[in-house]
């Protein structure tokens, strides 16, 4: 039954998983539903229950009866005006509170600007372990201890993390990489809000404005991207695969190694030092396809790769794969999707003429 996974740390027992959702004016944002997808995972191989916490001012039933429904067992919202907008030391105590209260074993955050202002405060003041900017998770079969996956040396190797001697268990996880969690009807759960004393939510700051910082770049939300790998050459060349992205209404982005070499800028860099991408198509150009890199866009639902070496470890994950010289492919595969699109809009620009 779930609940009753316990891990015991000295004389205390601390049980179940917990996810730190995010809100933004009561909506509740994507990063909640892909936590609930990895705890679930976790719960269910350590047989404990999921719990969704969701802070803020308010939340409208529609929105907990659905993190209930993508798999949560329980909701726990915790409500106050002065909750309306982040700011760590409120949002902290009641979560660091309830942490103590409640005790569970897991707490997992987003590696989100908020994630990664929340989650080290509170372990510091729970002292839980904590592991940030991790891309898997596990539990550890003999144990029941939680396995905390993240790339380590710049990303060329994979480091399995544990912290076996305090609890919670704490660990960002890298926005998405993985898929959100899908709502299930039927599912049933318990939700519980909480007003917290006053006292919780005293602040040393106080917010005066915001200021969105809008990504003029596109790549998390795009559901197109085409990528430029080192096999594009040089910084000239980049224009052949924008040329392709633009064919594709793609948003463009680059390996590390393309921003590392000045070709393109920082804020197109896809890889777990960059961005992390779930699009419906990637297709990478010149892109070798080394393991910080293909962690940032493995979660892609279909994979086209351009490269004109057979071995190259973008192929083991492609769907489609193209080995060729990328000069002698791309102008031709833009010509003809700029035909495609073409005959398309001739065609509706056509029927919307007919009576």
């Amino acid at each position: 039954m779930p609940g009753t996974e316990k891990t015991t740390i000295g004389e205390t027992a601390f049980q179940g998983v917990w996810v730190l959702g995010e809100q933004r004016d009561g909506r509740v944002l994507r990063i909640t539903h892909e936590l609930i997808a990895r705890g679930r995972t976790l719960a269910d191989k350590c047989n404990a229950r999921l719990t969704a916490v969701l802070v803020g001012r308010d939340f409208e039933r529609a929105a907990l009866d659905d993190l209930i429904a993508r798999g949560a067992d329980a909701v726990l919202a915790v409500k106050a005006p002065e909750l309306a907008h982040f700011r760590v030391e409120p949002v902290a105590t009641c979560l660091v509170h309830l942490i103590e209260m409640r005790r569970p074993a897991i707490v997992l955050a987003g590696a989100t600007s908020t994630g990664r202002t929340l989650a080290p405060y509170i372990a510091a003041r729970t002292e839980a372990g904590l592991t940030a900017d991790c891309t898997e998770l596990d539990i550890e079969a003999e144990s029941g201890g939680l396995i905390q996956i993240r790339p380590a040396i710049g990303g060329n190797i994979m480091a399995s993390i544990r912290t076996p001697d305090h609890r919670p268990q704490m660990a960002t996880v890298r926005p998405r990489s993985t898929r959100p969690a899908k709502p299930v009807p039927g599912r049933t759960g318990r939700i519980e809000t909480l007003k917290p004393p006053r006292q919780w939510l005293h602040s040393r700051t106080r917010r005066t404005g915001f200021t969105p910082s809008p990504d003029e770049h596109g790549l998390h939300e795009a559901e197109v991207v085409v990528v430029a790998g080192r096999g594009i050459g040089k910084a000239e060349n980049l224009d052949t695969v924008r040329a392709l992205a633009d064919s594709l209404d793609a948003a463009l982005g680059a390996s590390r190694e393309v921003v590392d070499r000045g070709w393109h800028s920082y804020p197109h860099q896809v890889g777990l030092s960059g961005k992390t991408i779930t699009p419906r198509l990637y297709v990478g150009v010149g892109v070798s396809g080394a393991i910080q890199h293909l962690a940032g866009m493995q979660t892609s639902e279909h994979v086209i790769a351009i490269n004109n070496d057979p071995d190259a470890p973008i192929f083991q994950v492609a769907d489609i794969g193209i080995v060729g010289d990328l000069f002698d492919v791309l102008p031709v595969l833009t010509r003809k999707l700029q035909q495609a699109r073409h005959r398309a809009r001739a065609a509706l620009s056509v029927k919307a003429r007919e009576p």
